[in-house]
């Protein structure tokens, strides 16, 4: 089993910044790749950020230019720098991780972080 811890959340104002950290732990081979999701109130899930173990990343084009996501695979901890926030960003923020179990691959949710942008 793996667990993922996320940290970081809180209340930010408008144009504020916050990081997010999501560490893994548990009983796994190696963690692949990794993301953030985020879901806002009354909406559906959504991708916001992916990072491959070698490090290529992607972003939602929302976020593009204000939020960077890193990992340090030594530590299996994946961060979430967000800048610029907008009232918009408001949501719980939720860690995903796919870890290699051997033989199989598999996908593990974080219990979500509670980000809210208000003035």
């Amino acid at each position: 089993q793996v667990q993922l811890v996320e940290s970081g959340g809180g209340l930010v104002q408008p144009g504020g910044s916050l990081r997010l950290s999501c560490a893994a732990s548990g009983s796994f081979f190696r963690i692949n790749t990794m993301a953030w999701y985020r879901q806002a109130p009354g909406k559906e899930r959504e991708l916001v950020t992916t990072i491959t173990r070698g490090g290529s990343t992607s972003y939602a084009d929302s976020v593009k230019g204000r939020f960077t996501i890193s990992r340090d695979n030594a530590k299996n901890t994946v961060y979430l720098q967000m800048n610029s926030l907008k009232p918009e960003d408001t949501a719980v923020y939720y860690c995903n991780a796919n870890a290699l179990l051997l033989p199989i691959e598999r996908d593990y949710w974080g219990q979500g972080t509670q980000v809210t942008v208000s003035s």
